[in-house]
């Protein structure tokens, strides 16, 4: 029990990403004040909270629906994160132009909160970590839990992002982010191979 919410929250915090949004948040709320820093922050966090929390109530359901099998969605997703995670080893950094604080504001939805914080790869992370034939309601939950620790330490990171800034400066933020995409890469591979374990009834690995 306690192994399986390690492996989720390990799971979950590389592929959110947490240290990768605070350039991106820097560059959106350059030259505001505090307190808009502070609502953008929560604002952000709270709309990625709630997408992620839809994806785990229906998820599993609406793939169930559609007749797609979950090792399929665990192949495709590992697929999708193998993208992302390249993305994040060779992309290059954009950080937007300062906004106003109505603009900022906005902007907390898109791009921060989607798809900066609850992006595709964790939109398909939490449907396979909540797969509704597996895991039962208390299970569910548990995932919901780890979920809402990995969105607070993202909270934690934002409202830090100043003086972490100063601190680790966008060279230390962009070589973090690197690191994370090589972890993000590994599970993507171990993603698709226990897709295709379990459909040819391979050892695990």
């Amino acid at each position: 029990m306690w192994q399986e919410r390690l492996n989720e929250f390990v799971t979950l915090l590389v592929v959110v990403n947490p240290i990768a949004a605070v350039p991106f948040f820097l560059a959106l709320t350059r030259g505001q004040d505090t307190a808009t820093r502070r609502k953008i922050a929560v604002s952000a966090v709270l709309i990625s909270f709630f997408v992620l929390l839809t994806f785990i109530i229906g998820g599993g359901f609406l793939l169930q629906k559609m007749g797609i099998a979950l090792r399929a969605f665990q192949i495709a997703g590992g697929i999708v994160l193998f993208l992302v995670a390249l993305n994040m080893l060779t992309g290059d950094a954009r950080t937007p132009p300062p906004a106003t604080a109505e603009e900022a504001m906005a902007l907390a939805a898109y791009p921060l909160a989607i798809p900066k914080i609850a992006g595709p790869g964790t939109m398909l992370t939490v449907v396979v970590l909540t797969d509704d034939h597996r895991f039962n309601l208390l299970q569910t939950a548990g995932t919901t839990g780890v979920l809402v620790v990995v969105l607070i330490i993202q909270l934690v990171l934002l409202l830090l992002a100043v003086p972490l800034s100063r601190i680790i400066g966008e060279t230390g933020a962009n070589i973090l982010g690197r690191i994370m995409g090589m972890l993000l890469v590994a599970l993507a591979v171990n993603l698709i191979l226990t897709g295709f374990g379990s459909w040819l009834s391979l050892p695990k690995l």
